[in-house]
């Protein structure tokens, strides 16, 4: 039977607490028949249909908080599910939960990889509260466990940051936007608002729910932010017998009262409730509990076995060796992200200078081997011109000397072919620069080609562009147009653009 908060004492409650604890294999046999019920079901599943993928969840949802192994496990095989086939949606949920979970369990690395294979900018929006409440989590963990100042700092800033972007996407209504406001206010110096708060969200929590089991062990936090022992107990408590009660063995509420008990000479229950949530700890297998939780035990369990004090002086040394390598561990590794990430970023700005370099290069060679063989052509031209120039001079024919010289037919027919050789050495650089250059302007405004023309002059003017030559004095001399015609015409297409000038000439830089 439930107990209300209002009505129950402390000292009916840890007889409750003591009852519960005798009983609890009762309550780890109530889960694991649920769990084998599902797992039946999941045999049943066919492994291409959308059923296989709900009832991996729904075996995940009971070990989530009760074993973590089992619970990453049924969640990489949803993952691994919903990608191979094309579950997208089901694919960024499952790897966000995942994330979370990880950072929780203390395995931050790999909670840092999953996060960072998730492109935020292509997040549905319904699923952003899930990536930064997974960022915050993670971060959050990370600066409580480290024990490097500056590493501490970066983290802190790291999670109030993502702890900001969650409250911006999060309905004001929401179990967690009440959940993070609550410990805002809490962490401001704020408890009486905080505990407004929390009178809320616990008139809205059922008794013998995971989320009662939250809910009071967050008041108990605020109790002992007031000052109030008694109460801080008595809701710690409350969540500590709910936690048992759905064999829930991801907890806190247990191992935070054995510790006051302690405090208060309560050797006994301090005892008893420590051995307990230690096992509940080591049945739930994360290595970020087992570290919270370590420090306490020893401390009881050094007092309550005085008189096997050489034993106990061995185990505490045991225990404070296991901690100090975790967190040498932990620092390794976050030193070892860190490398990591210069090293990569190093790789990228490497990897991108080389590819500027080849097609700088393939410019070059495109453009010189041109270059030289219009020369040839050119000069061979002129030879010929001079000779039948010199011809007509020899022969007395000036009057159709001076027609030929008057007539553009030879200047056109030369631009001609110097354009087309331009552009077909450039669409040769970059065979998808008209529809790519298209596709940064409005639908109705694309440049359509004539028949056989492989660049207008709009598209000139920016493929020179393209290859650097941004001055429009430079580019009017070549196009043998006026300056001021050139700046209209880039103005003109700037406009037509679905994108802002600044980023058009930036993604213009950017068409391979």
């Amino acid at each position: 039977m439930a107990l209300a908060a209002g009505t129950s004492s402390f000292t009916a409650l840890t007889a409750s607490l003591d009852e519960a604890i005798e009983a609890h294999r009762h309550y780890v046999a109530v889960r694991e028949g649920r769990i084998a019920r599902l797992k039946c079901q999941l045999l049943d599943a066919d492994t291409a249909n959308l059923s296989f993928f709900r009832w991996n969840g729904e075996i995940y949802k009971e070990y989530k908080a009760y074993i973590c192994d089992s619970a990453i496990h049924y969640l990489r095989v949803n993952l691994d599910w919903a990608e191979r086939y094309g579950q997208r949606n089901g694919a960024l949920e499952t790897r966000l939960e995942l994330a979370h979970l990880m950072a929780s369990a203390g395995m931050y690395e790999e909670a840092a990889e999953l996060l960072r294979q998730t492109d935020k900018a292509s997040l549905p929006s319904h699923l952003l509260p899930d990536y930064y409440n997974a960022c915050h989590k993670l971060y959050t963990e990370l600066s409580f466990y480290t024990l490097d100042d500056s590493f501490k700092k970066h983290y802190q800033a790291l999670a109030t940051h993502y702890d900001d972007s969650l409250m911006q996407v999060l309905l004001p209504s929401s179990p967690l936007y009440l959940e993070r406001r609550e410990t805002r206010e809490a962490a401001a110096g704020h408890p009486d608002e905080a505990l407004s708060i929390n009178d809320t969200r616990l008139a809205h929590a059922k008794p013998n729910t995971p989320e009662y089991a939250l809910v009071t062990y967050q008041r108990s936090l605020l109790y002992r932010r007031l000052g109030n022992r008694e109460e801080e107990k008595r809701y710690l408590a409350l969540s500590a017998l709910t936690d048992i009660r759905l064999s829930i063995t991801d907890h806190a509420s247990l191992w935070n009262l054995a510790e006051l008990l302690y405090e208060e000479g309560d050797m006994e229950h301090a005892y008893r409730y420590i051995r307990f949530s230690w096992d509940e700890t080591n049945r739930y297998n994360a290595r970020s509990r087992s570290l919270q939780t370590a420090g306490i035990l020893s401390l009881i369990d050094l007092t309550y076995q005085a008189m096997r004090e050489k034993q106990n002086d061995r185990l505490r040394l045991y225990l404070w060796l296991i901690s100090a390598l975790i967190v040498l561990l932990v620092v390794a590794v976050g030193f070892i992200y860190r490398q990591m990430q210069r090293l990569s970023a190093a790789r990228n700005k490497l990897e991108h200078a080389n590819e500027q370099l080849q097609l700088s290069n393939n410019i070059k060679e495109e453009y010189v081997g041109r270059f030289m063989n219009l020369c040839s052509v050119y000069i061979n031209r002129l030879d010929t011109y001079r000779r039948m120039v010199n011809k007509k001079i020899s022969a007395g024919q000036m009057e159709e000397l001076l027609k030929m010289v008057r007539s553009r037919e030879v200047l056109d027919t030369g631009l001609k072919e110097l354009y087309d050789n331009f552009d077909t050495a450039f669409l040769h650089l970059f065979p998808d620069f008209v529809d790519k250059f298209n596709d940064l302007l409005q639908p109705e405004e694309r440049i359509v080609l004539r028949k056989g023309e492989l660049l207008n002059t709009e598209l000139r003017i920016f493929a020179l562009i393209r290859l650097g030559i941004d001055d429009s004095s430079q580019i009017a001399e070549f196009l043998r147009y006026s300056v001021n015609t050139i700046y209209n015409y880039r103005a003109k297409v700037k406009n037509k653009a679905r994108i802002s000038r600044e980023d058009f000439e930036i993604r213009l830089m950017q068409i391979r």
